[in-house]
């Protein structure tokens, strides 16, 4: 039996939290899968640098300026699309309202916005939103080690927006009335959320156990689409603090579930590079090469890739 060490986050629509309260593990493969939660991606990376981890759950960011300080893991899988969005309080105007990224964000001029580490993908959306609207010292971008905190600093007046996941959007709703002013879409066009990330090892010596997680992670994607209650049910008894409203809310803010890489997961995935490269995250230019591994999924990701198909969450 292989033991697979599994990185993950707190993030609800990862698949992990489906995997971990179902009895596919065990019904259907010979592998024991021992959990890691993470706070953040780069605390997770920091995990595989210690040879702590086998497989990660982990926005790409994160993983790209590992491989960029010499850590051997690529990307074999995806998981999700456009997971980013800035919250902000209810007396914030919407992109809808102001017609432009721009104006948008002109609200937060003198203010503060809260988001996860740096290297975080929110970190890097957001401070490249920022600069590009010619705001970059006149909007604040504060980290926060725990996403769950930003909605802590926005009642406390530290914050007046939040950029995250959609569970950081739903639960400021709930808590504060907050709503998104920049929805998913318009972040940044079919960003990689989440990916799987493998150590080099795992892809080159065991290969069949590896192939036989992403089995389980395509299945779980796509009860994700073709059956969100069921899937929402499942993660809100794992998860316990939340119930399966949340869960369904937080799918139905960003609905792009798959486990495939086609071509516009890569292209957008390295359309970071020079991001990362120009806000001083990594040091060098990377190839594709560098950071994915695509054969697994291609062997096991037969059909059109389901980015664009909500499934019952349209």
């Amino acid at each position: 039996m292989k033991k697979l060490r599994i990185g993950h986050l707190t993030t609800a629509y990862h698949t992990c939290f489906i995997l971990m309260d179902t009895d596919w593990i065990e019904e259907r493969t010979d592998l024991k899968l021992e959990w890691s939660l993470f706070p953040t991606g780069p605390e997770m990376i920091k995990a595989f640098f210690k040879n702590e981890l086998d497989v990660g759950y982990v926005g790409l960011p994160p993983a790209i300026i590992g491989i960029d300080k010499g850590l051997q893991i690529k990307c074999v899988a995806g998981g999700h699309v456009e997971g980013t969005v800035l919250i902000a309080k209810k007396d914030f105007r919407t992109l809808k309202d102001l017609g432009s990224i721009r104006e948008t964000l002109n609200q937060f001029i003198g203010k503060a916005i809260g988001t996860p580490t740096q290297g975080s993908i929110h970190d890097v959306i957001i401070r490249k939103l920022i600069n590009e609207a010619g705001l970059k010292d006149k909007v604040a971008v504060k980290n926060f080690e725990w996403a769950d905190f930003i909605v802590d600093a926005m009642k406390d007046g530290i914050v007046e927006g939040g950029c995250g996941t959609p569970p950081l959007a739903v639960l400021a709703s709930r808590m504060l009335g907050a709503k998104v002013i920049l929805p998913a879409n318009v972040m940044w066009p079919c960003n990689p959320s989440y990916g799987i990330v493998a150590t080099m090892d795992m892809i080159e010596n065991f290969t069949e156990a590896l192939e036989g997680f992403l089995k389980l992670h395509e299945e779980a994607c796509n009860l994700v689409r073709t059956k969100p209650k069921e899937a929402a049910e499942i993660v809100a008894k794992t998860i316990e603090i939340i119930d399966k409203d949340f869960v369904l809310e937080v799918y139905r803010v960003s609905p792009k579930y798959c486990a495939s890489l086609p071509r516009e997961y890569i292209n957008s995935t390295m359309a970071f590079i020079p991001v990362l490269h120009s806000l001083g995250y990594i040091s060098k230019t990377l190839t594709e090469n560098d950071v994915f591994h695509t054969e697994l999924i291609e062997k096991i990701h037969l059909e059109k890739p389901h980015y664009g198909d909500p499934g019952m969450l349209g």
